[in-house]
């Protein structure tokens, strides 16, 4: 696969969309409403975040490229936020139409004891006036000679009409420049003579007619919707199954699924949409480009929430040598930004941290049995500095590079983090985890961050560990030439 991702930095992507907001209001519920019997949620904190369209610019802009975004909202502090959060991010919002007759769409989950209790929308879903239709054209048209590829993410809310779309067809062949859309609806003949539909299996079914339960039928549908829409290529998205590209007068490409494990696929298609798009900007073939976009979903929903993938993350997975490989290890500073979608999501997240200097079966069973106790396990390894001040000269024994990859292979783990000496409480602040664990070995007061979990609402578990082996015990057998690993005098460690 030739994809050149440092180019990815030279190309200028003009995204057309529904723009939205996603908000989330956390809180606790501890009795239910005398008015109905219903719960009552005191609210704690609220989050918000970009939705819809905004997520292609998010992934694009996590690739390096650089983006223009044509939308709508309505007027006042919602759609300020929306414009702001997108200014930050250095995406051109000089094609964002206010309109005044329309709301900014704001989503609205309300989540209470790792619970998602109840969603609430506000949005407008008619069609934007053809005044507004025209000032995006108009703006689609002066910029399309300036770009390298158009993507089209239709949520459904009214903008990409198929007024608008006739325009930006025409003018993308005017220009030869590709324009790709994840669509939406049953019809999908308004997206005729577009360059590329990217649907998921479930859109593609309804939209073809076809109820696709095998390969034969996958085929039928996307052969029916590469002709009835008249457009050169069709990618359908199939989850756990892959991809498959199919282009006229040629055989289904079938792309083999690369995801590493599957949290959420919210988000999915968007990352498709992005990596489809900035690939062949940077000059990839279209199967080419389906192929790395096939990795970088892979990679996306082993994340939670409505994530993106990084350059680094693509890099490390179509290469996956011994400086490159793919871990689970993340920084805190990103963790933070895991943590808060990941309980956006109701997940129960579990902590557990430690030298983890030659890995032993206490070690699997802490991880075994603390994966158990919720949904989500961060492990925080000490580096190099702080095992040695910790366990003394000669360690580690086993380098944090490498034992980051040995933590990263087991299947019980989901986050690698390192911390310094002085770094531990700073860690726990950070991921406020619902359950810390740790080796029977300690005592529940003897846990460094006791409180600062118990303060934030989570607890401490000691795992019972019957194995009684330890990193240190097995060191010291191996200098002293002993032949037996199964008497060890047990050391603290775990």
């Amino acid at each position: 696969m030739i994809v050149d991702i440092s180019k990815f930095k030279n190309c200028k992507v003009l995204v057309v969309g529904d723009l939205m907001i996603d908000e989330y209001l956390w809180g606790e519920v501890d009795r239910i409403s005398p008015e109905a019997p219903v719960q009552i949620v005191s609210v704690k904190k609220e989050d918000y975040t970009l939705g819809g369209s905004g997520n292609v610019a998010n992934n694009l802009i996590a690739l390096g490229a650089k983006v223009l975004f044509a939308g709508v909202t309505g007027t006042g502090k919602n759609a300020e936020f929306l414009l702001k959060k997108f200014k930050d991010l250095g995406v051109d919002t000089s094609g964002i139409v206010q309109d005044p007759d329309r709301q900014t769409t704001i989503k609205t989950r309300i989540i209470a004891e790792n619970q998602h209790i109840l969603r609430i929308d506000r949005e407008t879903k008619k069609n934007i006036s053809d005044k507004t239709s025209n000032l995006l054209s108009d703006f689609i048209e002066k910029k399309l000679k300036d770009i390298d590829v158009i993507l089209i993410s239709d949520y459904g809310k009214g903008v990409i009409t198929e007024k608008l779309l006739k325009r930006i067809v025409k003018a993308a062949a005017v220009h030869n420049k590709p324009a790709i859309a994840d669509p939406v609806g049953f019809d999908y003949s308004r997206y005729s003579q577009v360059y590329m539909l990217t649907p998921n299996k479930k859109e593609a079914s309804l939209a073809s007619g076809i109820e696709i339960i095998d390969q034969s039928t996958l085929f039928k549908a996307g052969a029916i919707l590469l002709e009835t829409v008249h457009m050169d290529k069709l990618l359908i998205t199939c989850g756990k199954d892959g991809m498959v590209l199919f282009e006229k007068d040629k055989k289904p490409y079938i792309i083999t699924s690369k995801a590493l494990q599957v949290y959420d696929v919210s988000g999915a298609g968007d990352t498709v949409l992005s990596v489809i798009g900035l690939s062949m900007a940077s000059g990839a073939s279209v199967k080419e480009a389906a192929i790395l976009a096939n990795y970088a979903a892979g990679i996306v929903v082993g994340k939670v929430g409505t994530a993106t993938v990084s350059k680094e993350e693509l890099k490390a997975l179509i290469n996956p040598d011994k400086e490159n490989i793919i871990s689970k290890h993340t920084t805190l500073d990103r963790l933070e930004i895991i943590i808060s979608e990941l309980k956006k999501n109701g997940k129960k997240i579990i902590l557990t941290n430690g030298c983890f200097d030659l890995l032993h079966a206490g070690h699997i069973m802490l991880f075994s049995a603390s994966k158990q106790l919720g949904d989500i396990l961060i492990v925080a390894v000490n580096d190099d500095e702080s095992v040695k001040s910790l366990k003394g000269e000669g360690r580690p024994v086993i380098k944090l590079k490498e034992r980051l990859r040995i933590l990263s292979a087991l299947d019980s783990i989901d986050y690698v983090v390192v911390f310094s000496s002085d770094e531990l409480t700073k860690v726990i602040t950070c991921i406020q985890p619902d359950v810390l664990t740790k080796g029977t070995n300690y005592q529940s007061v003897e846990v460094v961050g006791r409180n600062l979990v118990e303060k934030s609402g989570g607890r401490i578990a000691l795992i019972p560990i019957t194995e009684n082996t330890s990193s240190t015990s097995i060191i010291n057998n191996i200098k002293n030439n002993k032949n037996t690993c199964r008497s060890y005098k047990k050391t603290p460690g775990v």
